[in-house]
């Protein structure tokens, strides 16, 4: 099936995709800032390049949009109408990608956040509040050690 758009639309479309600075990245990282949360955004230090890394505390969170990293895959990769060899295994490499950032920093000591677009839009309390957990376990672990 051929594309609905012509080459030149196409190209600006995906041009405009934002890799960094999404609504929902700038969302969370609002209310972690007014919290009184400083972290370091798309560190390109740490493998990966995390969205929001607590640098101290050695947590990462990823803001993943549903749409590139293959939210209930198995369900919407038959909705593709058109492309369908170019866009399942992108995605699909997307979904690779991420599992072998996670466990390469898992391995590194960090603790790695996921969060999905769409949670962070519906319940941005509830994600800043399990980010916070997150901080306060390390925290209260590194200065046990």
């Amino acid at each position: 099936m051929m594309d609905r758009h012509s080459k030149e639309q196409r190209r600006r479309n995906m041009q405009a995709v934002k890799n960094k600075d999404s609504i929902i990245e700038i969302a969370l990282r609002q209310a972690l800032f007014h919290k009184g949360y400083r972290y370091r955004k798309n560190y390109t230090k740490v493998y990966g390049k995390p969205d929001i890394v607590f640098t101290k505390e050695r947590i990462v969170i990823f803001c993943d949009s549903e749409f590139w990293h293959g939210h209930d895959w198995e369900r919407r990769k038959n909705d593709f109408k058109s492309r369908q060899d170019f866009w399942i295994p992108k995605i699909e490499r997307n979904m690779a990608r991420d599992k072998e950032v996670t466990a390469q920093l898992e391995s590194e000591g960090y603790i790695v956040l996921r969060f999905w677009g769409k949670r962070i839009k519906k319940e941005l309390d509830a994600v800043v509040d399990e980010i916070e957990q997150a901080i306060m376990r390390r925290r209260s672990s590194l200065k046990g050690s």
